[in-house]
């Protein structure tokens, strides 16, 4: 009899190493078809089977797919965006192909354009931002006018807060419409900018898998102009009727766009009108969320989403109730990393559940105010609130780094 093979297209920086590993623990032979899958370390780490092939090609993926299937009996295919939301789509299609569970395609398409996104929310009459679609400079400027400055400049289409910038005049209007359109960012389509309102308030970050609401966490972000996160609390403190409110509009969310199926993480600010949609993301958050979610109810998103996608029955019965948190780990500068230290030390406190590092010595730090700013992560969880966080500070004191600044020229060397 074939093995059961789970296909995965991409990998993960944060989530893969558990995709495989629960793939694994569920009889499933993991398969990973990427661009190059030499950038995920965990592949080679657990002996995955990794093929390199154009995941932007649907029908290079479909061939390969076919080729597969006479060795293995396919039992599911899923993956992972990252900075390229295109997989996702495509993920939906290959499903479709092999008649396999999998999110419709069309909907995953709808959400990665953020200005389509917006359009049907709009019509379904969520409440979200206002905003303005612009091609070039002089409608970015036109567009921030209407709206009243800030304003959120953004490419339409991306993830990962890339190309993201708060805006508080017109001269930064100008720089980020420069940046955006002067060819420092990488555009997977023609450009095309989304100009929004700043709903300004407390964060909230929404897990939902198929139409059920799993988790509300708090999500606190650093200084302006950019938006790294650098701490996640689950579960968000909030009232009966804050709480309510929430999973009333993250459900009207999936209605809008006919989602349902799968993961959705939906990002949400607390404004002085009540809950705002910033935006609506058809998949999983990004580490360490569902390890957090696992820590504070008991619940395995990413156990349970493969068990979706492979046809079988999901349980998302919380078993615990806990307070678990994040810190995110930031460069203060850009430079060269000369050392990071303390991380086995930070892992023995009592209480903390992973510390990950991303980076080693001598990397290049260069910021750019994205998700890959973020160089590690700590996670904690215990019964209590004041316990997780103190849990939390005594473990990030225990790790430093330190970074040489660049040479700017003229500098001695």
């Amino acid at each position: 009899m074939a093995r059961r093979a789970l296909i995965l297209v991409e990998g993960h920086r944060g989530n893969g190493l558990q995709y495989v590993q629960e793939a694994k623990r569920l009889g499933l032979a993991p398969i990973t078809l990427a661009a190059e899958p030499d950038q995920y370390d965990y592949l080679a780490a657990e002996s995955i089977e990794a093929i390199r092939i154009d995941t932007s090609n649907l029908d290079a993926l479909i061939r390969e797919c076919e080729r597969l299937s006479a060795t293995y009996d396919i039992a599911g295919i899923t993956g992972f965006a990252g900075d390229d939301e295109s997989v996702s789509v495509a993920v939906g299609k290959l499903c479709r192909q092999f008649d396999l569970p999998g999110p419709n395609a069309a909907s995953i398409e709808r959400c990665c354009d953020k200005f389509v996104q917006h359009r049907f929310l709009a019509e379904a009459r969520v409440p979200m931002p206002a905003y303005r679609l612009a091609r070039d400079a002089a409608e970015v400027e036109s567009s921030a006018a209407e709206i009243g400055l800030p304003v959120i400049v953004k490419p339409a289409v991306g993830s990962g807060s890339i190309g993201v910038r708060l805006c508080r005049n017109a001269d930064e209007v100008a720089e980020q419409t420069s940046y955006l359109l002067g060819g420092k960012h990488v555009w997977r389509s023609s450009p095309r900018i989304l100009v929004e309102e700043f709903a300004q308030g407390p964060h909230y970050s929404v897990d939902i898998m198929g139409d059920e609401v799993v988790a509300i966490a708090a999500a606190d972000f650093g200084f302006p102009p950019h938006f790294v996160c650098r701490k996640y609390t689950y579960p968000a403190v909030l009232t009966d009727n804050e709480d309510k409110r929430i999973v009333d509009v993250s459900l009207s969310c999936l209605r809008a766009l006919h989602l349902g199926w799968g993961p959705t993480n939906i990002d949400i600010r607390w404004t002085k009108l009540g809950p705002v949609v910033i935006e609506v993301n058809p998949r999983l958050g990004g580490a360490p969320a569902p390890q957090l979610v696992q820590l504070a109810y008991g619940v395995n998103l990413i156990a349970e989403h493969i068990k979706l996608v492979i046809g079988e029955e999901w349980d998302l019965r919380r078993k615990h109730a806990h307070i678990a948190a994040a810190r995110i780990m930031v460069p203060e500068r850009d430079g060269i990393l000369d050392w990071i230290e303390g991380g086995n030390r930070a892992a023995s406190v009592p209480g903390v559940a992973e510390v990950k590092l991303h980076v080693e010595p001598k990397a290049l730090i260069v910021r750019k105010g994205d998700y890959l700013d973020r160089i590690g992560f700590v996670t904690a969880a215990s019964p209590s609130a004041a316990r997780t966080e103190a849990i939390l500070q005594r473990a990030v004191d225990l790790i430093d780094w330190s970074i040489t600044p660049f040479l700017t020229t003229g500098e001695p060397e």
